[in-house]
């Protein structure tokens, strides 16, 4: 691994929920634009599958089983990213479930993992590589300072930079999905906070809340008869907004969640 601005570094993504659905497809989007990509999900035979995709392309991406939801095991995660890249420039918060219960009848317990994976997790994960973040950007700044450049130079995700996927329920909840609504109102209000935190730190955090996609977490509430594929965005089409947030215009909207929905 090469140091220095001077040297062009090798970009590195973590991806949860990278075994299938808008994970798979962010995962295969960065690995396309030479990111090494780190895979974290629950089903390792899943994350196996994008990976081998991704290596049979020249890429280079690697698998950590994890579940979310548990501090120690995120923490473990960037951890083994760290050691394996030596910096993580991109965390894409994918991972989410939503099971279709009405409020009264959700169970105080099926009400905590409800939020303890579109919400807690997204808190976990932000916290662990913050310091990484953080360390990356000082980093930066030492080596414009040893060039005789000013830190103002530096550009605005000299950290890195974290994305959350949201959901459109967050401001139109679906019948059932109250609970899921919840926690992605909650996860936007913690993409604004932690980008103000972060914005001294050359840390960016985005949004994506994108309306119903063709995933299996939306077939298992909705089949094709109720709701057509043609009606409904595709992975890919969540993917290339992540990519805009990471690289493109909206790398300049940090704070911001943004909603998008299929193209007419």
């Amino acid at each position: 691994m090469f140091h220095g601005l001077g040297v062009l570094q090798m970009k590195v993504a973590i991806v949860t929920g990278g075994g299938g659905g808008i994970g798979r497809a962010t995962a295969l989007a960065l690995a396309d634009l030479d990111y090494a990509v780190v895979l974290a999900g629950r089903t390792p035979g899943r994350l196996e599958e994008v990976a081998e995709q991704i290596k049979r392309a020249a890429g280079r991406a690697i698998c950590v089983p994890t579940d979310v939801t548990k501090p120690q095991e995120v923490d473990r995660l960037v951890r083994h990213a760290t050691e394996e890249y030596s910096r993580i420039d991109a965390l894409i918060n994918t991972a989410g479930m939503a099971p279709m219960i009405p409020t009264a009848d959700i169970l105080p317990a099926q009400w905590r993992e409800i939020l303890e994976v579109n919400l807690s997790a997204a808190f976990y994960l932000t916290r662990a590589v913050w310091p990484v973040f953080r360390n990356q950007h000082l980093e930066s700044q030492s080596d414009l300072h040893g060039q005789g450049r000013s830190g103002a130079e530096l550009g605005p995700d000299s950290g890195g930079v974290i994305v959350h996927i949201s959901s459109e329920s967050a401001r139109d909840p679906f019948p059932g999905l109250g609970a899921y609504g919840v926690a992605k109102v909650a996860l936007n209000m913690l993409t604004k906070v932690t980008a103000q935190e972060g914005e001294p730190l050359g840390i960016r955090v985005v949004g994506i809340a994108p309306a119903a996609v063709e995933t299996p977490m939306f077939r298992a509430l909705m089949t094709e008869e109720q709701v057509p594929t043609r009606d409904i965005l595709a992975p890919h089409d969540v993917a290339e907004a992540v990519v805009g947030a990471v690289t493109g215009a909206m790398r300049y909207a940090s704070g911001e969640t943004i909603f998008i929905h299929r193209r007419i």
